[in-house]
């Protein structure tokens, strides 16, 4: 994927090195070819694009000059944290700089009474309960990638996790988040306090994909770890008895700190790496977690179990030590690599429907493996319905990326026809501006584009993602035909 050329952005690479070298030291500002190769994409590698150049700053002023200088200039900025999204929401600009956040990595405060840490952006998603487990709290959203993720890129992405069920996602544990725009104006949104007057922008902020502006400071909500955390792994012969055993805790009023869900394809890919002992024969697990005191938790394994067995289990385990609870889940948090291991390539997808539709969907993607001649591992966030369908290919034969393309978005738009979203939790980026065109109509996407201008009304920060035009859903819609009907018939340019 390239971004066509633009007039707009027609200053020479010359003169922005010289004026960027004035916002950061000659180290933090990388303009070779082959440096720049790490920074062509994030965690979809199949989209890449090479920058003008990186600015890696150490200090809010710094990351403020580079914005003044690039807005001045009419630069694209891209804003990126580690780079493990999976949506493009970091693929550069070949005529803009790359705004990495790495450097400005610091814990700035732990306030044990207040329950709060004050973090720069690039401070990775584990740090932050590492630091904090010595007062017995902890971050609760857990991204698959936490290991290496960052804050920064959590609030850009709206993250979620295993654990998102019961404890929500990054919208729903920050409190404060300081935010340079693209002219390098420095606002605040939200508040330490338990509230704050006038409109919400922290909410509408976070999740923004690097569009709105770019975080320097953030202030996180801590939790006190639980006494006790057991998980039960449950066996199904089918999905769909899975999907509606999903739904049935749900409904039996069980809310467990982590639900989630994976077929034969992703238990046989992790077995032989994490030795968790999952049932290989099994058409689909289970994995649903409960935390709180020990009485509590006892109480509601046993609610789960029943529950369980009620839709056909075939098999039941409950964690006996935390060493065991930690490796059921190993294997869940392996999905992504152990598929690595047996694909040459693949693409992960991300949407959300109802719960109910679970089994639909499994059935609706095994349609889609013979059809487009994929194989389809499954795993889902199953308690909020977020699956990530990892379609495997192989780039080198020719036309199976396009096929796995394809197959994407016909998963993406299968789950807005269930009554869902085109993500869950990975954002839109460039990957799914297309899709956004099925999601929503030429209305909501105006007052998209009218809120990104009220941020940025020059339009220079990370351009083309996330919202597309009316004009490129029009072409979009003429390529796919919904019902005999195009989704946006005769739309002007926007």
């Amino acid at each position: 994927m390239t971004f066509s050329n633009d007039a707009r952005f027609d200053v020479t690479a010359g003169v922005l090195i010289k004026r960027l070298l004035a916002c950061v030291d000659r180290q933090s500002l990388i303009t070779s070819k082959e440096s720049l190769r790490p920074y062509e994409c994030d965690g979809l590698s199949v989209y890449r694009e090479t920058p003008l150049a990186v600015a890696i700053p150490e200090s809010e002023a710094q990351a403020q000059a580079v914005l003044r200088t690039c807005h001045e200039l009419g630069v694209p900025v891209v804003p990126r944290g580690a780079g493990t999204g999976l949506s493009g929401g970091a693929l550069p600009h070949s005529q803009g700089v790359v705004l990495s956040m790495a450097k400005m990595a610091s814990i700035l405060r732990i306030d044990k009474d207040a329950q709060i840490a004050v973090v720069q952006p690039g401070v990775r998603n584990l740090a932050i309960s590492e630091a904090a487990e010595p007062h017995g709290l902890y971050y609760a959203p857990d991204p698959s990638s936490q290991i290496a993720c960052t804050i920064g890129g959590n609030v850009a992405e709206n993250s979620g996790g295993v654990h998102c069920l019961k404890y929500g996602l990054t919208v729903h544990n920050v409190l404060r988040a300081r935010v340079l725009l693209m002219n390098g104006d420095c606002v605040e949104f939200g508040s330490e306090a338990p509230d704050s007057p006038g409109l919400d922008l922290l909410a509408l902020f976070i999740g923004s994909e690097g569009l709105l502006g770019v975080v320097t400071e953030v202030s996180v909500k801590l939790i006190p770890r639980p006494e006790c955390a057991r998980l039960v792994m449950a066996s199904f012969d089918n999905p769909n008895a899975a999907g509606n055993a999903v739904a049935a805790i749900i409904s039996a009023g069980i809310i467990p700190a982590g639900l989630e869900m994976m077929d034969k394809a992703i238990s046989e890919a992790v077995e032989p790496f994490v030795k968790a002992g999952y049932d290989l024969d099994a058409a689909a697990i289970l994995l649903a977690e409960s935390d709180g005191t020990p009485a509590e938790v006892e109480a509601e394994i046993t609610r789960m179990e029943t529950v369980l067995r009620d839709c056909g289990a075939r098999s039941l385990k409950v964690s006996d030590s935390e060493q065991q609870r930690l490796l059921f889940w190993a294997g869940r948090k392996a999905a992504f690599p152990a598929i690595g291991r047996i694909s040459p390539d693949y693409y992960c997808m991300d949407g959300t429907i109802p719960r109910k539709h679970l089994g639909a969907m499994l059935s609706a993607i095994g349609d889609m493996e013979k059809k487009y001649g994929l194989g389809c591992a499954n795993v889902f966030h199953a308690g909020d319905g977020n699956l990530h369908p990892l379609i495997m290919f192989d780039a080198n034969i020719p036309g199976d990326l396009v096929k796995a393309e394809q197959f994407g978005a016909e998963i993406l738009e299968l789950s807005v026809s269930f009554g869902g979203s085109i993500t869950g939790e990975h954002g839109v980026g460039a990957e799914k501006i297309n899709q956004m065109c099925i999601q929503y109509g030429p209305e909501e996407l105006s007052r998209f584009h009218g809120i990104k201008h009220a941020f940025d009304p020059a339009g220079l920060l990370n351009p083309g993602k996330a919202i597309p035009t009316l004009h490129r859903c029009a072409e979009y819609g003429a390529m796919v035909v919904h019902g005999g009907q195009l989704p946006f018939p005769e739309i002007p340019r926007f």
